[in-house]
């Protein structure tokens, strides 16, 4: 039994020295020292020692577990210092290096002159209503008082899907929608992406942005229509903004009107900006025509109402000075980030 206790502890001894990763030394600890290990199988057969050896046989058991476990925990400490060392040296960190720049994204000037607007707005008791961008002919034309033999309906005007489906022209369609409801009153503003077939320049695109506005109410104005626009220009472009409405045509609007605003580079001196002139055009609006309340199932006799319209783009451009509308949509981080 002592030689083959002896042989035990220098297989193990061998087999320590020679583990050089973790795995292999816990595997020599398995063999050696487990329940189904050398070492235990030999403490299993001490029946067959006579009694009066095993006490000293059990020592000496015991004598050889405890070498071979201090051997095991000396190996472990070694191999784990070994890997900690080469772990710092694939992983070291040269704090002297500059850190990496968090790049956060914000919002476009579109979307800033957007939730201006809307702010102004709802701080009036408006809503905010969307509506589809693909719509039909009858609400983007019929329905607004533009009939079919309408010059606005050309195909050099107009993106057509078909002869009843197109891509919208204005938000306008979104208001007779609203109408078509019989929620009355209405207070609404109609922000979204419309479409015409313009060329690419510095101030027309094919797809752009408008923001369409709609009161509906019994004894609504012109007045109504001059405050309100008034004070959303002075929200909008500072308290000393003076607004001015000009006569025009519009399809569903009687009376219709062109507004302009003070120009807020000079004032109304007259300046490059506003070429000389002191007022800046801004927006279109006027009266609902009794026929398009009519089409909607809006008693003219009892209600009117009045509807706006402008373009985001040109808030945009006027509010930050921006010469040039395609800057708005090439996406170069050298102009975006600075706003």
């Amino acid at each position: 039994m002592k030689e083959k206790l002896q042989k035990i502890k220098e297989e193990a001894m061998n087999r320590i020295a020679a583990s050089d990763d973790l795995t292999k030394l816990n595997d020599v600890r398995v063999a050696v020292l487990g329940k189904k290990g050398e070492l235990t199988a030999v403490l299993k057969s001490m029946k067959d020692v006579l009694p009066e050896e095993r006490p000293a046989f059990g020592q000496l058991v015991n004598e050889v577990r405890s070498e071979i476990e201090d051997k095991l925990e000396n190996a472990k400490k070694a191999l784990e210092a070994k890997e900690l060392e080469l772990r710092l040296q694939n992983e070291v960190i040269d704090v002297t290096l500059p850190a990496k720049k968090n790049k956060v994204g914000h919002r476009h000037p579109n979307t800033i002159a957007l939730e201006e607007v809307e702010r102004i707005f709802i701080g009036m008791g408006y809503e905010v209503v969307e509506g589809p961008e693909v719509e039909l002919d009858y609400y983007n034309f019929e329905a607004l008082n533009i009939p079919a033999n309408h010059p606005a309906k050309d195909e050099q005007d107009t993106f057509y899907i078909n002869n009843e489906i197109v891509l919208r022209t204005q938000t306008s369609p979104v208001q007779v929608r609203e109408m078509e409801k019989g929620k009355l009153p209405i207070r609404m503003i109609a922000p979204g992406r419309v479409f015409r077939a313009d060329e690419v320049d510095a101030t027309h695109s094919p797809s752009f942005h408008q923001i369409e506005g709609l009161v509906i109410d019994k004894h609504i104005t012109f007045s109504d229509l001059k405050g309100t626009l008034e004070e959303f220009a002075r929200e909008l472009f500072g308290p000393d903004t003076k607004v001015k409405f000009r006569p025009h045509h519009f399809p569903f609007t009687e009376p219709s009107a062109e507004m302009d605003v003070t120009c807020f580079k000079c004032g109304g001196k007259g300046c490059r900006f506003c070429k000389g002139e002191g007022w800046i055009e801004i927006l279109g609006c006027g009266m609902v025509h009794p026929r398009v309340l009519r089409m909607s199932g809006i008693d003219p006799e009892e209600y009117s109402g009045f509807a706006f319209g402008v373009g985001l783009e040109r808030i945009a451009l006027l509010k930050y000075e921006i010469d040039d509308m395609r800057l708005l949509y090439e996406n170069d981080d050298r102009f975006l980030k600075q706003f």
